[in-house]
Formats: structure tokens, C-alpha cells, sequence
């Protein structure tokens, strides 16, 4: 997993609340067996109209936000299924954070382990990225991970708030795997001792 420590990133703001992971990645989708690929499915009843082109009313097809590394949404984003699918489409999109005031907890779990951010900021705080993302041609956002700190060049900076477990893992680009594998020394110690090895 790749390591989040700063990322300025350009951003795409997604007027709507609860939005929910069949949105993110429609079912049909999920037959792949890959962790990759997703992203070109992302949004797809959104996106594209029933011919397969592109829906030119949809927010992320708007020439200004493309090559968007962060999402910004309403409330309650990620909410419906448990597919972590959603996440992995969001990643190969090309996003690292998503901001939103809340997050459904299955999803706001499963951003941790794929290297995505979710961060959680106040409805006030959101709004006023929606405003200056409107009004400002290639608005970006600086992601301190590890200060905790979100940012723009007009005098945004707001601190958000993670576990530092997540936070450790991130800066480190540890999932569960590789968590575990910082005591790849001791797992086999052990089982050279108990004759497992």
C-alpha cells in the first residue's frame, strides 16, 4: 500500500448527500476477482448515459476537475453495501481523500485499508470548499496527514481528526497484512519452534 503523508491534489466537489457504494460501483461490476480496474466503472450510472457516453452534467466530467485527486461530498458518504469494491474504484480513479462531514462506517473502515483518506469535516467547513471550488479555476487542497491538517492556498487550514492507529498505518502504507508482517522475525521463530515451519 502506498505510504499518505502530504498530497495537494486538484478537486471535485460532489453536491449530494449519501451517496451510497452501489452508486460508487454499480453491482454489475463486481464479478472481477482484480483489486484493480474499478475506476473506470466508478459512478457509472452517473457518468455515462444508456448509450455509454459520457453524461456531460455529471460532476466528475466536468473538463475542469479531471485528474481530481480529492473528492469532496456530503454527508453521510459511502453508505448502502459493505462492498469494499467501492473504495478500490474511488483509489483507481486516481482519488487519495475523500472529505465529507460524515461517512458510513463500513466504508470509512475500508478507506484505511486501501490507502484511501477519509476525512471528516464540519458542514460549515465543507460548504466553504464547495464555494471556493466554484469560484476558483484549478482549486486544490494540501492533505497533511501527518499534521492533521487540511489546506488551501487562501487561507483554509482546518485539523481533522483520525485514530492514530489509522494514522501510523497510512503514514506508513501499512494494511492488515503488512502490519502483520512487521513481525515476520517472530512469526517464524515461533514456528520453527513449535515444528510448524
Amino acid at each position: 500500500m502506498e505510504p499518505f503523508t502530504v498530497h495537494t491534489g486538484l478537486v471535485a466537489t460532489m453536491d449530494r448527500a449519501n451517496v451510497d457504494t452501489d452508486q460508487i460501483i454499480p453491482k454489475q461490476f463486481l464479478k472481477r476477482i482484480e483489486r484493480t480496474g474499478f475506476g473506470q466503472f466508478l459512478f457509472f450510472d452517473w457518468r455515462f448515459k444508456d448509450d455509454g457516453s459520457d453524461n456531460p452534467e455529471f460532476e466528475l466530467n466536468q473538463p475542469a476537475v479531471k485528474g481530481a485527486t480529492v473528492l469532496v461530498a456530503r454527508r453521510n458518504f459511502g453508505s448502502g453495501s459493505s462492498r469494499e469494491h467501492a473504495v478500490w474504484a474511488l483509489s483507481d480513479y486516481g482519488f487519495r481523500a475523500v472529505l465529507a462531514p460524515s461517512f458510513a462506517d463500513i466504508f470509512y473502515s475500508n478507506c484505511f485499508k486501501n490507502g484511501l483518506l477519509p476525512i471528516p469535516l464540519s458542514e460549515s467547513v465543507i460548504e466553504k470548499i464547495f464555494t471556493r471550488q466554484k469560484s476558483t479555476p484549478g482549486y486544490k487542497l494540501t492533505v497533511d496527514l501527518e499534521k492533521r491538517l487540511v489546506s488551501d492556498s487562501l487561507g483554509l487550514c482546518e485539523s481533522f481528526t483520525i485514530e492514530p492507529s489509522r494514522q501510523y498505518n497510512l503514514l506508513h502504507g501499512l494494511d492488515d497484512i503488512g502490519l502483520t508482517l512487521k513481525n515476520e522475525d517472530k512469526i517464524t521463530a515461533y514456528e520453527k519452534a513449535h515444528g510448524i515451519a
